[in-house]
């Protein structure tokens, strides 16, 4: 039986596509914060309130609620390198159950770790992990949705690369930093989509 709106979740590791993706640790605060040094990451992917917390509190404000998430309804992984460990960013599918069958994917990844697919193939990794039925260590999930900021090319790429079809525009939906309002593209995928194909890295 599928898990119910905010139980709890077996933390869970997935390894595929030379990833390993593992639930985060206070051990992991010192990468979080260099990512959170970023413009890009701090755009995109934090939210107003950790990214106008002092950059020596901001990693501990974004890391505390992610370690407790699998309690709460949110698979919260690390993205790191399944050979060596190295950490690569994040990936979260928040909202399980919230709408049955379905939850919201986030993500971001380091600025060293840019350029090799690593969005692409951490969604496809969660996702295939997400809709495996229960029985077989998954969520049961039919659907995964996930939008970004219309200007955040890089976001849009990944997640078409990784199956995620776009669906429409979310009107004003994404708040800057800065407080100004953009457009964000809408995506999904279903469990039944077929499965994309991510090439070689």
């Amino acid at each position: 039986m599928a898990s119910a709106p905010g139980e709890l979740l077996a933390p869970t590791t997935v390894t595929a596509h030379g990833l390993l993706l593992r639930p985060l640790t206070e051990a992991d605060e010192p990468e979080v914060a260099l990512a959170m040094d970023d413009p890009g990451v701090l755009r995109w992917a934090v939210g107003r309130n950790v990214a106008a917390t002092p950059l020596p509190l901001r990693a501990r404000t974004w890391l505390a609620p992610r370690l407790t998430g699998w309690a709460t309804g949110t698979a919260a992984f690390a993205l790191t390198d399944a050979e060596d460990g190295a950490f690569l960013g994040y990936l979260g599918l928040r909202d399980v159950q919230r709408i049955p069958d379905q939850a919201v994917a986030g993500y971001w990844v380091t600025p060293a770790a840019r350029g090799r697919a690593v969005a692409a193939r951490a969604l496809d990794a969660a996702a295939t992990w997400a809709f495996r039925r229960p029985s077989e260590g998954g969520l049961g999930l039919h659907r995964i949705v996930l939008d970004h900021a219309l200007d955040n090319i890089g976001s849009c790429r990944a997640a078409t690369r990784a199956g995620f079809a776009e669906e429409g525009v979310m009107r004003e939906s994404f708040l800057e930093p800065d407080g100004s309002r953009r457009d964000s593209h809408l995506h999904a995928r279903l469990a039944t989509d077929p499965s994309p194909d991510l090439g070689t890295w």
